[in-house]
């Protein structure tokens, strides 16, 4: 008993007196880990201020912060290890991280892809923070550029948190990209209008509503002979090209249009659509030559419409004569009307 106790006891010895020749090595490698740490959190503010007043900037500036100030927190803790047991290797550590790495990066696939794409949103900057953009059925303003998603803000007041990675691999359309944007609207007038007349009082509309910039001019270009208008479409350039703007400007042009080309007698014609109408009871169905519907008469006799009641007064005869049932009126009957 006596032995055992003493054999545990110079177990606990060597071990107090190992501590106590690694307590200096100890003490040394928490100051260097602790003035690591110190100069990463002020790498990290550095960074922070240089990009502080660079719009575009700042959000690259906070992720190059935490990436310097991680790297210079993992350096630290390589040294101070070395520090405290001298036969320690950073390829070690390195090794154990690599396969950790692997591991983990199985496991968080789609943390990682959206961490890699929200730095690379943050150097190639194909949008900025403030800018109005169109992702699939989403459009609003971006309000945050993080590491891991973007969130913009629509217009009708709600938040959308688009992840990055279907940021960077899918189309995005910027709409405040550049200065100014075009905007257009098609107007339908009359067959019977002159076009001429028409495109330039549109032109003098739209030049009459102060958003329009007159450089470059708006036009008025005939597009299309629809089926029951002429439509002219008319272009025309703002700025700036946010969605507010773009609504202000798009209700003034189309309204002074409208006032214009009405005081000047110019038809905005209603869509209009003719329908024939066949009652199949015609003693000329299926001679193409004399129908009426769908075909032309030709140089013959123009068949004439049947009434309602003639049609079916036709039908019975036709039907009592195959049925031989002989005739059902004698007197005769005018059967058109």
């Amino acid at each position: 008993m006596n032995t055992e106790i003493s054999a545990a006891w110079n177990k606990v010895e060597n071990m107090i007196n190992g501590f106590m020749v690694l307590l200096p090595n100890i003490v040394l490698a928490l100051i260097v880990f602790a003035f690591f740490f110190f100069v990463a959190g002020k790498i990290k503010g550095l960074v922070k201020r240089l990009t502080r007043k660079h719009r575009q900037a700042r959000n690259l500036g906070l992720v190059l912060g935490r990436l310097a100030q991680g790297v210079t927190i993992l350096i630290g803790l390589f040294i101070a290890l070395s520090i405290v047991i001298p036969s320690f290797k950073a390829g070690d550590l390195v090794q154990l991280l690599g396969i950790s790495g692997v591991a983990i990066g199985f496991a968080f696939r789609d943390i990682l892809q959206n961490f890699l794409a929200g730095i690379l949103i943050l150097l190639t900057e194909p949008f900025q923070i403030d800018d109005q953009i169109v992702f699939k059925d989403f459009e609003g303003t971006v309000e945050n550029i993080q590491t891991r998603a973007t969130t913009i803000r629509t217009y009708d007041g709600r938040r959308i948190v688009i992840p990055n990675s279907e940021l960077f691999t899918n189309s995005v359309t910027v709409n405040t990209a550049f200065e100014s944007r075009r905007l257009e609207y098609d107007v339908g007038i009359g067959y019977g209008d002159d076009i001429d007349q028409a495109k330039q009082l549109m032109l003098q509309a739209i030049h009459s509503v102060d958003s329009v910039l007159q450089d470059p001019a708006p036009e008025a270009l005939v597009m299309e002979l629809a089926e029951s208008t002429v439509n002219i479409r008319a272009r025309w350039w703002i700025k700036p090209p946010r969605r507010a703007d773009a609504l202000d400007s798009r209700d003034k042009v189309i309204s002074a249009i409208k006032k214009k080309l009405v005081e000047n007698g110019i038809d905005l014609p209603f869509p209009t659509q003719q329908i024939l109408f066949h009652d199949q009871t015609e003693e000329t169905d299926g001679d193409r030559s004399r129908q009426r519907e769908g075909w032309p008469a030709g140089k013959g006799e123009v068949p004439k419409p049947r009434s309602i009641s003639g049609s079916l007064r036709k039908l019975a005869q036709i039907r009592a004569q195959r049925d031989g049932n002989g005739k059902i009126d004698s007197q005769p009957h005018n059967d058109h009307s």
